[in-house]
C-alpha cells in the first residue's frame, strides 16, 4: 500500500477502535500482564483514556484484571479464537472435540485438556473438568512450556525439522529436576514420542502432576492438537495404564470426528 492509499484507508478507520487494537497488541507481548502506568508510556496515550478502554473491554471478558493490577488478555479472546476457521480444514477445533473431553471426564473423573500450538507457543484451548477427588483443575487460556509436559512434547514431535529447529534455539527452563532442557536429549524424546504414539510428562512442569498425551489429527491426517489427562504422581501403575489408554482412544475418536463430524455422536 503507497502512501496515498495509506492516508485514503484511513480516512474509513475509527480511531477508538485503533487504539484498542494497540491496547490488546501491547497486552499480548507479555504474559505477565501490563499495568494501567505501562500501558499509557508504551501508547502515549492519556491515562483517561487507557482506562476508559480498559473497562469496555474487561466488561466483555476481553481483558481481565490480576490481583497485582495488572492487566492480561481475557478469556472470551480464547473463545473467539478457537471459531475461526483452519484455513487447511475449516473445522471448529474447540466445538469438535468439547463432547470428548467432557465424556473422557466424567468416565476418568480426571480433568482433561485439548492443546494447540500457536506463535507463543502451547495454549489450552478446551477443557474438561474432572469430579474425581483430587483431580486437578484444568482451565481454558493457560499457556504451558513449550519443552515440558505430556501434551507439548507431543506437539513438538510432530513439527518439521525447521519449525523444531527454531523453538529448540530458545532458552529451555528447567522447572523441576526431571525437565529436560539439553536439545539433543528432547530429540531423541521427541522421535520416541512418534514412535509410540503417545507421550508422558513425570513431573517435567511440577514435581507433583504426571500426565499422558495422544494425538489429535486433522482431515488431512496432520496433528492439529494434543489431548492430555494430568493426575497427581503416585497414582497406581493399572490406573496410569488406564488413563493412557483412555487418552489415546479419546484423541482419535476426536480425530474421527474432525474427518467428518457425523461420526461424534458415534464416536
Amino acid at each position: 500500500m503507497d502512501i496515498a492509499e495509506e492516508a485514503g484507508a484511513s480516512r474509513h478507520t475509527i480511531p477508538a477502535i485503533d487504539r484498542m487494537m494497540e491496547l490488546l497488541a501491547a497486552l499480548e507481548q507479555r504474559a505477565e500482564g501490563l499495568s494501567i502506568s505501562d500501558l499509557t508510556a508504551r501508547l502515549d496515550l492519556p491515562r483517561t483514556s487507557v482506562y476508559r478502554i480498559l473497562n469496555t473491554l474487561q466488561r466483555h471478558d476481553m481483558v481481565r484484571r490480576s490481583e497485582a493490577g495488572h492487566y492480561l488478555l481475557g478469556r472470551r479472546l480464547l473463545t473467539l479464537a478457537a471459531h475461526v476457521a483452519s484455513q487447511a480444514s475449516e473445522i471448529d477445533l474447540q466445538a469438535a472435540s468439547q463432547p470428548h473431553l467432557d465424556r473422557l471426564a466424567a468416565e476418568l473423573g480426571e480433568g482433561v485438556k485439548l492443546s494447540v500450538l500457536d506463535g507463543e507457543g502451547v495454549l489450552v484451548l478446551a477443557t474438561a473438568q474432572g469430579r474425581r477427588e483430587y483431580a486437578l483443575t484444568v482451565a481454558p487460556g493457560q499457556r504451558m512450556p513449550i519443552h515440558a509436559g505430556a501434551a507439548s512434547k507431543m506437539l513438538l514431535a510432530h513439527l518439521d525439522a525447521a519449525e523444531l529447529d527454531r523453538w529448540l534455539a530458545r532458552p529451555l527452563v528447567a522447572f523441576t529436576p526431571r525437565t529436560v532442557t539439553d536439545p539433543r536429549r528432547l530429540r531423541a524424546e521427541l522421535a520416541r514420542i512418534r514412535r509410540l504414539g503417545w507421550a508422558q510428562d513425570k513431573g517435567e512442569n511440577a514435581p507433583s502432576i504426571q500426565a499422558f498425551a495422544a494425538p489429535v489429527h486433522g482431515p488431512d491426517g496432520a496433528m492439529v492438537a494434543a489431548l492430555s489427562v494430568p493426575f497427581l504422581a503416585g497414582t497406581e501403575a493399572a490406573r496410569m495404564e488406564a488413563i493412557r489408554l483412555a487418552a489415546i482412544e479419546t484423541a482419535a475418536a476426536v480425530s474421527r470426528t474432525l474427518k467428518d463430524p457425523r461420526t461424534s455422536r458415534a464416536a
